[in-house]
C-alpha cells in the first residue's frame, strides 16, 4: 500500500495520475498547505524539503521496511521502477523518459509556478518579474510543442511518466490562463491526456481532499505558502 502525502496542486496531480493509470493500491493522506501541514515535524521526518507530495511505500519491492521518497519526479522514477510501467523501455526509452522528466522538474514546472506567483498571487504587480517568466513559459510550450510533433507523447508512443509530470502544468492558472493557439501539439497532446479516464479521476480527487479549491486565499494561507 502506498501512502501517499497529497494536495490538489500540479505537483500533486502528478502522482494522483500515475497511481490512476497503474491501479496501484494507494490511501491519501490530505497535507494542507495553506494551513501549514508541511511544517509539521511527523511530515519533515521523512519529507525535509516541506514540500508535498511525499510518498510512503509500506511494501516495497524488496520486501524490507517501508521506502520514503520526497520531490515528485522521485517519486513518479520510483513508482515507475516498482510497477515496471510508464518508465521506458530498456536503456534508451528509460533515458528518453529521464531526460524530459528533468526538463519538467527543473523548468517548466518552476518557470510556470513562478508566472503563476508574479501574475496570481504577488501582493504587487511587478512587470519585469511578469514579462520574464511569460516569456519563458511560452519558450517552454514552444519546446515541448516542438517535441510533440509526429510523437502521440513527449517520449514517443507510449504514455509515460515525462507526460505525467509535464500535464498538470500546462495552464495551471484559471485567473491567468496563457493563450495555447501557437503550440497545436501541446493543444493535441494535452487534450488526449485530459480524456483519459485515469486523469479524470485524479482530478476528481481535488473537490475531495480540498472542497475549497479555487477560492481566494486567506492571509493565514499566503502566510503558509508564501513566508507573508
Amino acid at each position: 500500500m502506498i501512502e501517499l502525502y497529497y494536495w490538489p496542486t500540479p505537483n500533486g496531480h502528478k502522482i494522483t495520475l500515475f497511481l490512476e493509470e497503474s491501479g496501484l493500491p494507494y490511501t491519501i493522506k490530505p497535507v494542507d498547505i495553506g494551513k501549514g501541514d508541511q511544517f509539521r515535524p511527523e511530515f519533515l521526518a521523512f519529507s525535509p524539503n516541506n514540500k508535498m507530495p511525499a510518498i510512503i511505500d509500506r511494501e516495497p519491492n524488496d520486501l524490507g521496511e517501508p521506502v520514503t521518497v520526497f520531490e515528485s519526479g522521485a517519486i513518479l522514477r520510483y513508482l515507475a521502477d516498482k510497477t515496471g510501467r510508464f518508465g521506458g523501455e530498456g536503456l534508451r526509452g528509460r533515458v528518453e523518459v529521464d531526460q524530459w522528466l528533468a526538463w519538467q522538474i527543473a523548468g517548466q514546472g518552476p518557470m510556470t509556478g513562478q508566472y503563476g506567483h508574479f501574475t496570481v498571487y504577488a501582493p504587487e504587480r511587478i512587470e519585469y518579474a511578469i514579462d520574464r517568466y511569460t516569456r519563458e513559459v511560452q519558450r517552454l510550450l514552444g519546446v515541448l510543442d516542438r517535441r510533440l510533433q509526429g510523437r502521440a507523447f513527449i517520449a514517443g508512443d507510449d504514455y509515460t511518466i515525462a507526460d505525467m509530470a509535464a500535464y498538470p502544468w500546462i495552464n495551471p492558472y484559471t485567473k491567468a490562463p496563457l493563450d495555447l493557439e501557437p503550440y497545436p501539439e501541446v493543444r493535441r497532446w494535452h487534450a488526449s491526456i485530459a480524456a483519459r479516464p485515469a486523469t479524470q479521476r485524479a482530478y476528481a480527487l481535488t473537490r475531495q481532499v480540498n472542497p475549497n479549491a479555487g477560492k481566494p486565499l486567506t492571509e493565514e494561507e499566503r502566510k503558509h505558502l508564501f513566508g507573508r
